[in-house]
């Protein structure tokens, strides 16, 4: 595990991580220039560490957990800061927790009472969370922007986010219990 933890990509990985209390504390303080900064850094991190993990062959069993769930506390972190900012309606955040917090507890259940280890997003996973980080980066551009525009993107973007995360989150469940039918199926017939 701690060779692991030392592969470069889970270091910004761990990075990313670092950055989501600052990003918060600078929308928190009203400080979006800042806060715009930082997101895109961490976005930057986050391509850099998939990047560095294919090309130096650095693919660790602790990235392939860890990655995902920096993405989902960066982005969870912010949807819940911008609520509380008033920048995002309450019902985006609490669908986008709702979704987060239940395939979490429902991976770790899986995770710890079956031979189920095989939880990789599927295309509307990914769909939802390129949505989520436009509307983040769409929010924080609008507090510094006075574009029309952008507003108008920013609404498109956080509407498209819910849509996709309860999207996302409907068709995992479908997915979860076709593959736990599989698995009890596959368990009787041995």
């Amino acid at each position: 595990m701690l060779q692991q933890l030392k592969a470069t990509p889970n270091q910004l990985t761990l990075l990313r991580l670092i950055f989501i209390p600052f990003i918060a504390m600078a929308v928190m303080d009203g400080y979006f220039g800042w806060a715009l900064g930082l997101f895109i850094c961490a976005g930057l991190s986050d391509g850099l560490d998939g990047y560095l993990a294919r090309r130096m062959n650095q693919r660790t069993t602790l990235g392939q957990y860890l990655d995902p769930i920096a993405d989902k506390l960066l982005l969870s972190t912010l949807f819940l800061v911008l609520a509380l900012t008033h920048k995002v309606p309450w019902k985006i955040t609490i669908m986008v927790f709702s979704r987060d917090i239940g395939m979490l507890l429902v991976s770790a259940l899986l995770f710890l009472t079956t031979q189920l280890r095989d939880f990789t997003p599927s295309i509307f996973g990914k769909a939802n969370t390129v949505a989520q980080i436009f509307t983040v980066l769409l929010v924080l551009l609008d507090e510094l922007s006075d574009a029309h525009w952008v507003t108008s993107f920013k609404v498109v973007a956080m509407w498209t986010a819910f849509a996709l995360t309860l999207i996302s989150w409907i068709h995992y469940t479908i997915i979860v219990g076709q593959r736990l039918k599989a698995a009890s199926g596959r368990s009787a017939a041995a």
